[in-house]
């Protein structure tokens, strides 16, 4: 009883620690910025729209997200709910606006999540937007990544689980009065905290608290991981161009972070190259002098030459002649 009690407490334990681990290597990041609102305790969700950082607390504030500028100065804040459950993470809608995810759900007791697409800006306003509810297929799942795909606009959710989560695809289009069913997509890494997508649409990321994976759209065919820069407890994760990554964290004036990706990873993330559209090469004729030239013998019997039957005729006129004499008296 007493060693499975310990093997479980290590189990509850496994996610806090690694949020606090350093990742191997150390890998440098460079500050963009530390978040001068001491209201911003808990970044975990991230967005970057115009040269301006969107972000939004963790579970245990109200429904709040904060519009923060180059400096870290907070230059607006959206109020759109006061009691939400559990908040996780951001996406982008269309300019001025982001998706928000009340999709937590530690306990696993969650018949449904909800997400919300709400204005963010300059200026403090309250939003009152419709809540989406949507449901997992075999029961609740904890969750704190939401992503858009840039190329249609369609949400996506990654799973936390410790040994490995599952991508969800929500439908294409949202229906505010019914249950929005997610489809499982494939296997992805395990304690994803937030993910998005880059801009080609054919390649996403997840961050843990540690690394980030790139993963190819839609097989989610492993690209390229690397390890990303020890934070207080890192959550957030947005995409900038086509190969950086900028990383926010708990914690009071917690610092934003840009990542680079490897070489390796770009270049394996690159296109292929577009097929060949020449038409293959006919196979070259022989010349008639390499063919072989049919002897008068060949022509008259059907192509056969005639020397291996007067060969075995020969061999057969030898063996009659020896049993002749064999069977002469003496």
């Amino acid at each position: 009883m007493i060693k499975s009690l310990l093997v479980l407490g290590a189990l509850l334990a496994t996610p806090f620690v690694l949020g606090t681990a350093v990742g191997p290597g150390d890998p440098r990041g460079d500050e963009l910025l530390r978040f001068a609102d001491p209201a911003i305790v808990e970044s975990s969700g991230l967005v970057v729209d115009a040269g301006r950082y969107i972000t939004t607390n963790d579970s245990g504030d109200t429904g709040r997200i904060f519009t923060v500028d180059g400096s870290g100065r907070t230059v607006g804040v959206t109020r759109w709910s006061e009691q939400p459950d559990d908040v996780e993470a951001l996406a982008p809608a269309d300019p001025g606006h982001v998706w928000v995810s009340d999709i937590g759900d530690n306990g696993r007791s969650r018949d449904s999540v909800d997400v919300t697409r709400v204005p963010v800006g300059s200026g403090d306003r309250t939003a009152t937007a419709p809540a989406y509810r949507m449901v997992y297929p075999g029961g609740p799942r904890d969750a704190e990544a939401l992503l858009t795909d840039p190329t249609n606009g369609r949400l996506y959710v990654a799973s936390k689980v410790v040994f490995g989560g599952q991508l969800f695809e929500a439908p294409a289009e949202l229906d505010p009065s019914a249950d929005n069913r997610l489809v499982p997509l494939g296997s992805v890494a395990g304690l994803v905290t937030d993910g998005a997508f880059f801009a080609d649409g054919r390649h996403l990321v997840l961050r843990t608290y540690t690394h980030a994976v790139v993963y190819s759209f839609p097989g989610l065919e492993e690209v390229g991981e690397l390890d990303l820069p020890p934070q207080q407890q890192g959550e957030g994760l947005a995409v900038v161009g086509a190969d950086t990554l900028v990383l926010s964290s708990e914690g009071v004036r917690s610092p934003l972070l840009s990542v680079s990706l490897p070489p390796e990873v770009i270049d394996a993330m690159a296109p292929a190259p577009p097929a060949s559209t020449a038409s293959p090469a006919a196979p070259e004729s022989a010349s008639p002098s390499a063919l072989p030239t049919p002897t008068d013998a060949d022509a008259a019997g059907g192509g056969r030459s005639p020397w291996p039957w007067l060969a075995g005729f020969a061999v057969m006129i030898a063996l009659v002649i020896t049993l002749l004499r064999a069977l002469r008296p003496h």
